[in-house]
Order: C-alpha cells, then structure tokens, then sequence
C-alpha cells in the first residue's frame, strides 16, 4: 500500500467537477483500490456522491491510499492530480 497526505490548496476546494474528474481518472486502475481520507471518513474515488459530500474545503487534510497491483502509478496520477487541481 501507498498513500500520501496533502492539504487543500484551491478556494473552491473538492466541488463536483473535480471529484468527476478524480473518479474518471482512478477508474484506469481497476484493479487497484484507491480511497481519500478525511476527518475519520474514507471514500472509495469510485464513489462520487459520497466523495463530494465528504465537503473538502481550503485547508482540508486528506489523506489518499491506494492498494493493488497498479497503487504505484495510481498514486502518482492521483498525486498529480490533487497538486495541479486542488
């Protein structure tokens, strides 16, 4: 298992363009299970509804793991994409 923590940068935080574009991106990795973590809850990527109702705001710590055959390269993708969106 891989897995990195990273603070929300972006005023508009996790609205529900980004999170779609979050669950696009992770469903490359199949087979790979990859979760956000925040204040004691954790969302699969695949579940949008509950990913952008776990209401990620500027400053919001997260915590992104990813476990499988292909965590590392998800994480690095998924890694990419919190620095350059949020």
């Amino acid at each position: 298992m891989r897995e990195f923590t990273y603070t929300i940068k972006s005023k508009t935080g996790m609205h529900t363009r980004r999170a779609g574009l979050l669950a696009m991106q992770a469903k490359a990795f199949r087979d790979t299970n990859i979760t956000v973590s925040s204040n004691g809850n954790t969302v699969k990527t695949s579940q949008l509804m509950r990913l952008i109702s776990m209401d990620l705001k500027q400053g919001s710590r997260v915590t992104v793991a990813a476990e499988g055959p292909q965590e590392n390269d998800a994480i690095d993708v998924v890694q990419s994409f919190f620095e350059y969106y949020l």
